[in-house]
């Protein structure tokens, strides 16, 4: 087993762990009086979160780099055989996902080329199964897969009008004329998308596998672009060891890829370097040479830079031939990319998980922490009527009826609160909403259509990136509004009436600005340098912006779900203690009118709440035993054997 399929492995487990101590605490929760339908909520959130965790490593490469062969040599080697086509020229024509979906039965989805002349993204289309060619898959047999698999590399000739209005033939590009052949016809891609379902046991557990095509789809196909590369958390960027980095290569690094954490490089086809009448260490120095240009052209480190062999690699799986294995260096690739990619993405979901739990056990602690006070103070006041007269029980009484009427007054101060946050609420949708988006989205299209110069391409999509933050920046502020707002009801209740109420939790639009950023600087990087406008690159350009709309709505839809929820949980702590002082303040009243009754039941009493104490000391503890056990799981590291 390598490297990198053990630490996925444990990686899942570690998932599986904290998934299971959250259930245990929800079902502590769901059992108890502390049960509430929000914070139910909230905690299958956060095992959804864990489920849903997805790890995706891109691999990029100019054709005849060794893609395909380099995945085959670290996932599939297992099948004994080559599982996706690997040969001389270009063999993956259209960007390919290899994931797992339970819910599906093995198969290869295939988008056709011609959806490339609607406006829609590629996203998008996930959505609409019937648009989709389907193909069984057969998992029993690698022959079958084999062949199943050579549908990625299926290609049709067509005009170059066609292939222009697909955005796939650019007449301005100097070697445009090597792309027609003698009948005036174009060689493209039959298909636009493919999207495997393969139950290979780490795509089972969250890992995503993308093969794009050449380094020129990059350009023409925004899906690659604006969404799988940027979004991988790792990205091999495959070169070939004899001919180093080309003028095409500079630029993808530059343009769609750059250093950074899961970045890597990989000089690929160092067997080409194994020569019988060279020395093993001329050979040694060769390689070394190859990787200080690399790094020197890249501006990388030379750690970052992993001289293989995939061929040999995956012929050395196959065959158990660890000598073989060890000289192709694949194993060093492996274990660079699982101590890279895991335990960057553990930490991230480790923190973001653990700060969660925080939030919802403290408002567990402070409701039960509530009880225990409220039952302690009604215990003190039970203790000191032992030998009072019934004066002393009545003005005992009127001290709490008077409690409660403070209390009922500030609860009907609050429904006037309650009305603002409502209004603010909806307030926050006039510029998040999902129609207003629309409508931007609608008025961009028609400017871009009525456009006929590049210039005014630009400024349509210029216009509508402003007019976006614009919106969230309006958003943000009505969240602010809200957040004090509700500060300020927290420091109101808590000074006069006791409650204990941390500031509310706090909450931003910012990350989702950021990624709209970051999707602006993507188009600026492709298109800042057009002057002058063709065919195909406004038929490219507007493709552009079906997937930039696509994107931007994923990001909105996102928000509006972030701030409906925040909406929901900012109320929950207040609500939950309000709740329990009622209660609290309601048992005060109903004990000490029976025992104004019948003063023989105080010692009763008594004991019943002597019960209740000791019941919340044990809540308190379970709380904390749990606790524990999420924060043991999150925790957890596997030992170096």
């Amino acid at each position: 087993m390598s490297n990198l399929v053990q630490n996925f492995e444990e990686y899942s487990g570690w998932r599986r762990g904290v998934a299971q101590a959250i259930e245990q605490y929800r079902a502590w929760i769901s059992s108890s009086d502390f049960a509430d339908s929000i914070l139910d909520q909230r905690i299958m959130r956060l095992k959804e979160r864990l489920v849903d965790d997805k790890l995706t490593i891109a691999f990029v490469a100019e054709f005849s780099r060794g893609k395909s062969e380099l995945i085959n040599a670290i996932f599939f080697a297992d099948y004994g055989q080559r599982i996706l086509p690997s040969s001389a020229g270009r063999t993956t024509m259209c960007p390919t996902e290899l994931m797992y979906d339970e819910s599906m039965p093995p198969c290869i989805r295939l988008l056709p080329i011609e959806t490339r002349s609607e406006a829609l993204s590629t996203t998008e289309y996930k959505g609409n199964q019937h648009i989709w060619t389907v193909l069984p898959l057969d998992t029993k047999s690698g022959d079958g897969m084999l062949e199943a698999f050579k549908q990625v590399s299926l290609t049709k000739r067509v005009t170059k009008e066609l292939a222009k209005s697909y955005g796939l033939y650019d007449e301005s590009d100097p070697d445009a004329a090597l792309e027609v052949d003698d009948d005036g016809l174009v060689e493209i891609s039959q298909w636009r998308h493919a999207i495997v379902n393969f139950p290979h046991p780490l795509l089972k557990q969250g890992l995503i596998i993308v093969d794009t095509p050449g380094l020129n789809a990059i350009g023409t196909e925004p899906e690659l672009t604006l969404n799988l590369i940027p979004n991988a958390h790792a990205v091999l960027f495959i070169l070939a060891a004899d001919t180093g980095v080309t003028k095409s290569d500079i630029e993808v690094w530059r343009d769609h890829i750059g250093s950074g954490p899961g970045r890597m490089v990989v000089l690929n086809k160092i067997d080409s370097m194994w020569d019988e009448l060279r020395t093993p260490e001329e050979i040694e120095q060769q390689i070394k040479n190859q990787i200080e240009s690399v790094a020197h052209t890249l501006s990388l480190e030379q750690k970052q830079v992993f001289p293989i062999s995939a061929q040999k690699g995956l012929v050395a799986k196959i065959n158990k031939d660890a000598p073989l294995l060890a000289k192709s260096r694949l194993p060093k690739l492996e274990y660079a990319l699982s101590k890279e990619l895991i335990p960057s993405k553990k930490g991230i979901i480790r923190s973001q998980l653990a700060s969660d739990i925080q939030e919802i056990t403290d408002g567990q602690y402070a409701v039960i922490n509530a009880r225990g006070r409220g039952v302690s103070e009604q215990l003190h006041e039970l203790k000191s009527l032992r030998g009072k007269n019934q004066n002393v029980i009545e003005h005992m009484m009127k001290r709490v009826t008077l409690e409660k009427q403070e209390f009922d007054a500030s609860l009907m101060k609050m429904q006037g609160t309650r009305a603002v946050f409502t209004r603010l609420s909806t307030e926050v949708y006039t510029t998040l909403g999902m129609d207003i988006l629309k409508e931007e989205i609608k008025s961009a299209r028609e400017e871009m259509e009525a456009s006929k110069f590049s210039l005014g391409l630009k400024e349509a999509i210029k216009k509508f990136f402003t007019q976006v933050k614009t919106n969230l920046q309006a958003s943000n502020r009505k969240t602010d509004e809200i957040a004090e707002m509700m500060a300020i009801m927290y420091r109101k209740f808590s000074t006069e009436h006791g409650l204990a109420l941390t500031a509310p939790m706090p909450f931003s639009l910012d990350k989702y600005m950021q990624e709209i950023t970051a999707i602006e600087s993507v188009f600026q990087r492709q298109f800042s340098t057009i002057t002058l406008m063709t065919t195909s690159q406004k038929v490219l350009m507007q493709k552009f912006f079906d997937s930039i709309s696509a994107r931007v709505k994923q990001s909105f839809s996102q928000a509006n779900r972030d701030v409906e929820a925040w909406q929901k949980v900012v109320m929950a702590p207040i609500e939950a203690q309000i709740r329990e002082h009622k209660n609290q303040l309601k048992n005060r009243m109903q004990s000490i009118q029976r025992i104004h009754v019948a003063t023989d039941s105080l010692e009763e009493k008594i004991s019943a709440f002597e019960v209740m104490m000791a019941e919340v000391e044990e809540q308190k503890k379970t709380l904390e035993h749990l606790r524990q056990q999420i924060q043991q799981a999150l925790a957890f590291e596997v030992s170096a054997v």
